[in-house]
């Protein structure tokens, strides 16, 4: 049996996994496209097992306890055209984070994450374009050895600036599924653009779509996720 290991720099609230990065290392071990959901909050350095399903899928356990399910699947999105990386630097000056942020430690968008630990991707509003858009420079401590990116960091990018682009008022929310593709692998050290923008809600379920341009405008990953508004507000996932 398989297993899989989240280490604490790879949170996003302080206890629990970045839903982004949870699900890329999960489709690292499906070797396919997958549709990923998260059960509950993938606890740091924890073993989990991964079991396989009968219809090429995974199940993440913490002992006999699910933690998150994987099965195959396609990935229909459309995808918004790319912004100047000019325009998305400027609007990560507007990112919500910087006024509050639920979980300013988080792998992705935290504020309290330095350069070279963090992925900083800090988006904020373009509403000419109805979309959340950040730069993103890649560090060398996401290289996978070749000069490129890892393509769980990839997916990992393409998680937050989804829950900006549905939730501008800074609700709660959790994500509850991501699916992701990576088509090309971005350079360490390449100006890249990070896109979110809102699919559809209903109730306090929201899907946003998320894509990563490198410094050419060329698109390389796209993700759709869902999003939920919980009923509680101790909550401690994203």
């Amino acid at each position: 049996m398989k297993t899989l290991i989240i280490a604490s720099r790879f949170c996003g609230p302080p206890t629990s996994a970045n839903g982004g990065y949870f699900v890329g290392m999960v489709a690292l071990l499906a070797s396919r496209r997958v549709s990923v959901r998260l059960l509950k909050p993938p606890p740091l350095d924890s073993e989990f097992a991964v079991k396989e399903l009968p219809d090429d899928g995974l199940q993440v356990l913490s002992g006999a306890d699910p933690i998150g399910e994987a099965h195959p699947a396609s990935l229909e999105l459309e995808v918004r055209p790319a912004p100047e990386y000019l325009e998305a630097v400027e609007a990560s000056r507007r990112y919500a984070g910087f006024r509050s942020h639920h979980f300013p430690t988080c792998f992705v968008c935290g504020t309290q994450r330095a350069r070279g630990d963090g992925l900083r991707i800090f988006a904020g509003p373009l509403p000419a374009r109805g979309m959340v858009a950040a730069p993103w420079v890649p560090d060398a401590s996401l290289d996978r050895g070749d000069g490129k990116v890892s393509p769980e960091f990839m997916s990992a990018a393409l998680d937050c600036p989804g829950y900006y682009a549905v939730a501008p008022d800074d609700r709660m929310m959790l994500l509850a599924e991501l699916t992701a593709q990576v088509d090309r692998l971005v350079h360490v050290g390449s100006s890249c653009t990070v896109v979110g923008w809102h699919v559809g809600s209903a109730g306090r379920k929201h899907e946003a779509g998320t894509a990563i341009f490198d410094g050419n405008g060329v698109l390389c990953a796209k993700a759709r996720a869902l999003w939920i508004e919980p009923r509680a507000t101790n909550v401690t996932a994203v």
